[in-house]
C-alpha cells in the first residue's frame, strides 16, 4: 500500500508544518514516509509544495503521480491537478480560510480524516509544537476533521519507526564522534547542518559558530584543530569555492578538518534550493597542490551518521582533510527508519597540541620538516611528499580493519545488469528496482577517495552498466574511467540536471530501456 499527498501554497503558509505534523502522526501509526521538498529562492509567495509518500514498506522516494493534493492556494490546484492519479481527491483551501494562521492545521486535520485514523494522534503532535497555539490549533485540526468523508480507512500498525533528514544524519555524526566546534556561514543547503547543531550545544556542550564569511569560517575550524579541538565546517556552491585556499593550508599543516560540502546546481548562483550533484569533481581536486584527503558520499541520514563519524576518526588518526558530500535532496528530505546508524568510531585526539609539556607546536602554510621548521631543501621536501601520499595506504588498511563500507550492493545479486550510482540517487534507485521488480544489481559508490579495488571486479563481472547521476556529465562515471580504466557507453547514462532528485516514476521506464534480459 502507498500514497502520496502533494501539500502546496505559497512561501510563508505553513507547509512545511501540515507535512511534518502529518508525517509524525502517520509513523505512530505505523506507516513509513518519505518527504520531500521543493520551494524557489523566495522567503514570501511563489509557489511551494512538499510531496509526502507514505508507505507500509519503508520508502526512500517520492513519486511523480499525486493520490491526495492539499491546496493552500488556487495555483497548486491549477498546477497539479494533471498529476492526480484515477480517483485522486483535492482537499481545498477555501472552507478552511476562517481559520486564518491556523489554515494549515484544519487542512492537516481534514487529511487525517480523508486517510482514516483517528484525530487524536495528531491533537497530542499539535500539543507537542510550540509554533502552535495549543486551543486555535485544535479547534481548527477538529473542524478541519469533521468537515470530510474517510476515504481511504487506514489500519494502525505496530513498528518503531523514526523520521530524519540527511542534516540530522550529519549532526548526529559529529555528535557522536565528540565535535568541539562547528564553524559555517549561512548558504542554502548547508545551513540546515548549521541550524541543526546550533540546536543540539546546550546539551552536547559543543559550540557553533557563524562567521563573518567562509574563508574566515575554515581558518577558525584551522586555529581550532592547532589547539587539538574536533572541528567540522561546511558550505555550498561558492562558498565552499572560498575555502579551498584554507583546504590547500590544511595539506601542509595537516590539522585534522572534516568539511561539509552540501551540494546545489551551479555554475555561480545557479538553482541556490534545488539539488544537484555537480561537485565531486570539484571536491576530490579543491585546493592547489597534491595531498592527502578523504571524500565519501553517504546516501541516507543513516549513513550521514557513519560517514561523519568515520571522516572524524580518520582525519584525526592520519592528519587529513576529509569531504562528507552531499546534496540538497538528501539533506532536507525526510527519510523514515526501523533502524538506526551502526554503533560509532571512539575518535581520539592523540597528536601533540599546543601547551603539552616539553614539546613545541609549530605549523607553517610553508613546506616544512618532521621538525616543523619552514625548508626548501629539495631532499626534505621530497620525502615530506611521499609521507603524505603513503597515507592512502594507511587509511585503506584503516578502513578495512574497522569494517568501513566503502560501497554498497543492493538488488539482484548476480544480475547481468549493473547499475552504479552515488549519493541521493540510491533511494530512487533501490525503490525503482523493488516497484518494478528489475532484475539489476546496484553499486552504491560512498568512497570516491580512496577508492575501493573491489570496485573494478564488481564492474567486470557485470555484462551490462548503467550509470545514474544527478549531473551533466556524469562524474563518477568519468572518475570510474580515470580510476580503472572503464568507460561506460554513453546510451547507458541517465543524467538529470534540472535540480529535480529522480523519482521511480521516471527512472523505471529508463532503466528498462537500458537492460539485458
Amino acid at each position: 500500500m502507498k500514497l502520496s499527498i502533494l501539500i502546496g501554497g505559497k512561501a510563508g503558509q505553513g507547509i512545511n508544518l501540515v507535512s511534518g505534523l502529518v508525517s509524525k502522526t502517520l509513523i505512530h501509526q505505523g506507516y513509513f514516509t518519505f518527504n520531500y521538498r521543493d520551494y524557489p529562492s523566495i522567503i514570501r509567495g511563489g509557489h511551494n509544495f512538499n510531496i509526502l509518500t507514505l508507505c507500509d514498506k519503508q520508502i526512500m522516494s517520492h513519486e511523480t503521480t499525486i493520490d491526495i493534493i492539499v491546496s493552500m492556494d488556487e495555483l497548486t490546484s491549477s498546477l497539479h491537478k494533471s498529476e492526480l492519479n484515477k480517483g485522486g481527491i483535492i482537499i481545498e483551501s477555501a472552507s478552511y480560510e476562517k481559520f486564518g494562521l491556523n489554515l494549515n492545521v484544519a487542512l492537516a486535520g481534514a487529511l487525517m480524516k480523508i486517510l482514516g485514523f483517528n484525530h487524536d494522534v495528531l491533537i497530542e503532535n499539535i500539543k507537542a509544537n510550540k509554533s502552535i497555539n495549543n486551543e486555535k490549533g485544535i479547534e481548527a485540526a477538529t473542524a478541519g476533521y469533521d468537515s470530510v468523508q474517510v476515504k481511504y480507512n487506514l489500519s494502525s500498525q505496530k513498528k518503531n519507526i523514526t523520521i530524519m533528514t540527511g542534516s540530522k544524519g550529519l549532526a548526529i555524526g559529529a555528535v557522536n564522534s565528540g565535535i568541539d566546534l562547528y564553524t559555517g556561514y549561512p548558504m542554502t543547503p548547508s545551513s540546515a547542518l548549521l541550524h541543526e547543531l546550533a540546536g543540539m550545544m546546550e546539551k552536547n556542550g559543543h559550540f557553533v559558530f557563524q562567521a563573518e564569511n567562509e574563508l574566515s569560517a575554515v581558518n577558525s575550524a584551522l586555529g581550532a584543530s592547532f589547539a587539538g579541538a574536533k572541528v567540522m565546517t561546511g558550505s555550498s556552491g561558492g562558498g565552499f569555492d572560498l575555502m579551498t585556499e584554507a583546504l590547500s593550508l590544511q595539506g601542509t599543516t595537516e590539522l585534522p578538518l572534516v568539511v561539509h560540502l552540501a551540494q546545489r546546481p551551479g555554475p555561480a548562483t545557479g538553482l541556490p534550493t534545488f539539488t544537484s550533484q555537480g561537485d565531486l569533481g570539484l571536491a576530490l581536486r579543491a585546493g592547489h597542490g597534491e595531498f592527502p584527503r578523504i571524500v565519501a558520499a553517504p546516501g541516507t541520514p543513516n549513513e550521514c551518521a557513519e560517514v561523519t563519524n568515520e571522516l572524524f576518526y580518520l582525519t584525526q588518526k592520519y592528519g587529513s582533510l576529509g569531504i562528507v558530500l552531499t546534496d540538497k535532496h538528501l539533506l532536507e528530505g525526510e527519510y523514515s527508519y526501523e533502524d538506526a546508524p551502526k554503533k560509532p568510531l571512539v575518535v581520539k585526539v592523540d597528536r601533540k597540541v599546543p601547551g603539552t609539556t616539553g614539546f613545541i607546536s609549530k605549523v607553517s602554510s610553508y613546506e616544512q620538516g618532521e621538525d616543523g621548521n619552514v625548508t626548501e631543501d629539495g631532499s626534505v621536501v621530497i620525502k615530506t611528499q611521499n609521507d603524505r601520499l603513503a597515507r592512502y595506504e594507511g587509511m585503506r588498511k584503516e578502513i578495512k580493519d574497522k569494517n568501513i563500507s566503502m560501497y554498497k550492493l543492493h538488488g539482484k545479486k548476480n544480475s547481468k545488469n549493473l547499475i552504479i550510482g552515488w549519493g541521493s540517487t540510491c533511494g530512487a534507485i533501490i525503490d525503482s528496482i523493488n516497484k518494478g521488480n528489475l532484475d539489476a544489481q546496484f553499486l552504491q559508490v560512498i568512497y570516491m577517495k580512496p577508492m575501493s579495488p573491489d570496485i573494478k571486479k564488481i564492474i567486470l563481472k557485470a555484462k551490462n552498466i548503467i550509470l545514474v547521476e544527478n549531473n551533466l556529465t556524469g562524474q563518477l562515471g568519468r572518475l570510474l574511467r580515470e580510476r580503472f580504466l572503464i568507460a561506460i557507453l554513453k546510451q547507458n547514462r541517465i543524467l538529470r540536471y534540472d535540480g529535480r532528485s529522480f523519482t521511480p516514476g521516471m527512472l523505471i521506464p529508463e532503466l528498462k530501456k537500458r537492460m539485458k534480459k
